[in-house]
């Protein structure tokens, strides 16, 4: 087994055996989180206003984002590591699409999606793979399609593993993390960054980027 390999059967074993737990987690979380709820807003408005079309939730879960991106108007669909979540997904919203499978080799062809949300997933790759999964995203995304990044902000250090709840994860400079996308051919749209909330231990930051 290769390490990549080894790295997503770990995450995707460390996801199923928390993951009725982790569905009541997340469960309303957006409600408490205006500023979240604004940029997943501004992404929705980004892909209406470029046409529309598919967008790809990856790293979905037990699917409560893609839902929300329905909500707010986009043909949205869920891909996850863990066949336990993406059980509890398909049982929480029968009416969306959820399969199983990894973001660093989509099933998808060349240019055939019109937005990406990866909502803290990238988290949990390790950071010289990274550049392998935003040049994924990228092959996946139409010229000017739309990818929003949300993911931990290491506030000013260098990229910082940390004991995330359910496998290791990382903290990641805004500004690396943005010139990663630049790398791959992403122009930036905007950024915001909050500040942690109750609750919460680490600033939180949020990319929008569009495919050149």
């Amino acid at each position: 087994m290769t390490d990549t390999s080894s790295h997503l059967s770990a995450t995707a074993d460390a996801y199923d055996a928390v993951a009725v737990r982790y569905a009541d987690f997340v469960r309303g979380a957006l409600d408490r989180f205006p500023m979240d709820r604004s940029v997943l807003a501004a992404f929705a408005e980004s892909v209406r206003a470029a046409g529309g079309g598919t967008v790809g939730e990856l790293g979905c879960g037990p699917g409560h984002m893609t839902a929300h991106l329905r909500e707010l108007g986009l043909d949205a669909y869920g891909v996850d590591l863990s066949p336990v979540m993406i059980d509890l997904a398909r049982r929480a919203f029968p009416g969306l699409r959820f399969e199983v499978g990894s973001m660093d080799a989509l099933e998808e062809g060349d240019a055939t999606l019109d937005g990406i949300v990866s909502w803290y997933s990238v988290i949990h790759a390790p950071p010289r793979e990274v550049p392998s999964y935003v040049a994924e995203f990228h092959r996946v995304l139409a010229p000017g399609g739309h990818l929003l990044l949300a993911f931990f902000e290491s506030e000013g250090d260098p990229v910082t593993p940390f004991d995330h709840k359910v496998t290791t994860a990382y903290r990641w400079p805004i500004d690396d993390l943005a010139g990663l996308a630049r790398a791959a051919g992403f122009a930036e749209v905007g950024r915001m960054l909050r500040e942690p909330q109750e609750g919460e231990r680490y600033r939180r930051g949020h990319l929008l980027m569009r495919k050149q």
